[in-house]
């Protein structure tokens, strides 16, 4: 099972490291990231291998938009079933 990640705002030093740092903490394990800085604009989009969490989803998903809220980013966590229902035709 996977999550896709998304973050977006202003750009700061520790996004990643943040974001990255409470996937750790929850035992997600990040498979991919890919990230742009468009002038002062940050976006990423990460997707994370959610098989072995040690807590429930919506709390993973509760501490990346917690992430969010303390630097004033929009964040993003939805499971891939989510994700690829919504974009099956």
């Amino acid at each position: 099972m996977r999550a896709v990640v998304t973050v977006i705002g202003k750009d700061m030093v520790g996004i990643l490291a943040k974001v990255s740092a409470a996937c750790a903490q929850a035992n997600a394990n990040v498979i991919e990231v890919t990230q742009s800085v468009l002038q002062d604009l940050f976006a990423m989009i990460m997707l994370v291998d959610i098989q072995n969490l040690n807590l429930p989803f919506d709390q993973f998903a509760a501490s990346v938009d917690r992430i969010g809220e303390e630097m004033n980013l929009s964040t993003h966590v939805m499971h891939e079933d989510i994700f690829n229902s919504m974009h099956h035709i």
